[in-house]
């Protein structure tokens, strides 16, 4: 069974009610992301005003940032009920039509990961999206035949972490697309305070500026290390989290100042130490470290590039000169083959 990482945003369980309990539920709430809170704001608001669903909304990005949550607020925005799901639990086309056949009007669906969608399952998504109908065929063999179901207006939310992989006709029925980015070291500050106060957890200033400085920009990965924080503190102190239980927590989880953990660190080190510092490819280098293509792309990668750790090229990955200094090791060239001390 893989071994959840702390600083994983990728591992999301909705059954964790602490977790779900941080999450904003109203856009004045909801910290970072400025401009893409203002733009929504603006459509919710005319929606309202006409008495429309909201346009169907395009939400990507690395995970953690906030898809899911801002999901629910546009339904909470718009006061109206919210339906979520993955793709891959849409297994046949008569789950979709249960869902959609009974949402109410004006109402916000959500599927989570929608590039995975079966491709059956996605071509009905089309004229449920543009027309607020469904065909359906009913019977088998000559005397099958297709029926036109007619759906209450509602509002699709479409969250994906791989944009690439969502088919251009799917894409282009998104009225609202956007893309969340890493969230600035001043905002994940701020969330840990709101979290800390939702928590009941007393936290120094500098405390907070050093766990929001390892949080990889996401507020999942600053929630979770928090907690864990808050744990520590609790067990090695007196229930307030200092700089000291904080530098100590670390260390104990093996997040260093980056907010690299031990798995990250594996990778860099495995390009370099087996693979010349790169290239090398990612298939390759996941089958190396024992993980999937998918997991290393979508949730070892992305920092690892936004730190300058990692490059990709058109051979592959390669790691960078501040790696080397990151990680303490020296390069050396010797004819075609690097030697490293």
């Amino acid at each position: 069974m893989k071994e959840e990482r702390i600083i994983d945003g990728a591992y999301f369980q909705p059954e964790d009610q602490e977790e779900a309990g941080l999450r904003p539920r109203h856009l004045k709430d909801f910290l970072g992301q400025k401009q893409l809170k203002e733009n929504l704001a603006v459509f919710i608001q005319a929606a309202r005003q006409r008495g429309e669903s909201l346009d169907h909304v395009f939400f990507s990005g690395p995970p953690g940032l906030g898809k899911t949550t801002l999901a629910g607020i546009i339904a909470n925005e718009l006061g109206v009920q919210f339906r979520a799901t993955s793709a891959p639990a849409l297994e046949r086309t008569g789950d979709l039509v249960a869902i959609l056949t009974t949402i109410g009007e004006n109402n916000v669906f959500f599927i989570d990961e929608i590039h995975r969608l079966k491709p059956m399952i996605e071509e009905m998504l089309y004229t449920a999206m543009e027309d607020f109908e469904m065909d359906v065929v009913m019977g088998q063999g000559p005397g099958a035949r297709t029926i036109k179901i007619p759906l209450a207006p509602f509002t699709l939310v479409g969250a994906t972490t791989k944009t690439g992989l969502v088919s251009g006709p799917l894409y282009s029925r998104f009225g609202i697309t956007t893309r969340l980015d890493f969230y600035g070291e001043e905002e994940i500050e701020a969330i840990i305070h709101r979290s800390a106060k939702i928590l009941k957890v007393e936290i120094e200033g500098d405390a907070a500026r050093e766990l929001a400085h390892c949080s990889r920009g996401t507020p999942r990965v600053a929630n979770r290390l928090l907690r864990r924080m808050r744990d520590f503190a609790q067990v090695w102190g007196k229930g307030r989290v200092e700089c000291s239980i904080v530098s100590r927590g670390l260390e104990s989880l093996a997040i260093d100042s980056l907010g690299l953990d031990k798995l990250d660190r594996e990778i860099l080190k495995m390009i370099i130490e087996r693979y010349r510092g790169g290239p090398v490819g990612s298939e390759t280098l996941a089958i190396s470290i024992g993980e999937s293509v998918d997991t290393l792309e979508d949730v070892y990668e992305p920092y690892l590039i936004q730190r300058g750790l990692l490059q990709r090229t058109p051979r592959g990955r390669i790691v960078t000169e501040s790696t080397y200094r990151h990680l303490g090791l020296k390069k050396r060239a010797r004819e075609d083959q690097q030697f490293f001390l």
